[in-house]
């Protein structure tokens, strides 16, 4: 098994064993403004991924990837499957060359597109798109403009994803199963968005630990906007030239 190969592995077990652990509450949620059955499916869907992933002969991130998404699509119930499932099947092809913070980009939107498209949803409809844009486009940010540690993009990833899922509470649903209580959607919680987040965070665990290092305690605030102090500061210091 490649090293990236076997990250991957460990990332899944950890979500696996969120999701089980946050089962009931994930029940709890969907109970409010749904079937009261994401909670179970998830657990069963992640348990037998975790089985499948560990069952693979040498694998690499991909395959990994590509072997979860596939597990999922089959053991996940509702639209939770083809959800979760069927686009991180796509996304998995970004990783053929293995895990870069290129290739990790890559893999992000790849998955954001497809979960969009598959669930005809965008940032406002209280569902898992509301925590999964602002994460994946957070880490791109990160990556890309910001020049930061793949680490620390990841954790400004989950910060972001932690705001997008207080954002679905007192928004209307206008997708899925919620949709159609109307206003009575507001001030509940969306389970998926929720589910985005505990895999984020497990995958933010697991990086960290296999880097042996700690989780920075960041925000999903880009240091390339200037802080409004240090601003008003600039803006007030005398010029050099003036001497």
């Amino acid at each position: 098994m490649t090293d990236d190969g076997a990250a991957v592995v460990a990332a899944v077990e950890a979500v696996a064993e969120r999701i089980e652990d946050e089962r009931s509450y994930l029940t709890e949620l969907d109970s409010a403004i749904g079937d009261a059955d994401h909670g179970g499916n998830m657990a069963r869907g992640w348990a037998a991924a975790a089985d499948a992933a560990r069952d693979l002969d040498e694998p690499d991130a991909q395959t990994v990837c590509k072997t979860v998404g596939k597990t999922l699509m089959a053991e996940v119930g509702g639209a939770s499957g083809p959800l979760f499932g069927g686009s991180l099947v796509f996304a998995s092809a970004e990783l053929d060359g293995g895990v870069t913070p290129e290739s990790a980009v890559a893999f992000a939107e790849t998955y954001l597109e497809k979960v969009e498209d598959r669930g005809d949803a965008r940032v406002g409809d209280q569902t898992v798109v509301d925590a999964l844009t602002p994460a994946v486009h957070t880490f791109k940010k990160s990556i890309e403009t910001d020049d930061r540690p793949p680490l620390e993009a990841l954790a400004k990833a989950v910060d972001a994803a932690e705001r997008g899922v207080a954002f679905t509470v007192p928004i209307r649903a206008k997708k899925g199963r919620a949709s159609y209580l109307g206003w009575r959607s507001v001030g509940h919680q969306d389970p998926g968005a929720t589910s985005v987040l505990y895999i984020l965070e497990e995958l933010l665990a697991v990086a960290a630990d296999r880097l042996d290092a700690e989780i920075p305690d960041v925000d999903a605030t880009s240091p390339t906007i200037p802080d409004e102090g240090e601003e008003a500061a600039d803006a007030t210091a005398p010029d050099p030239e003036d001497d």
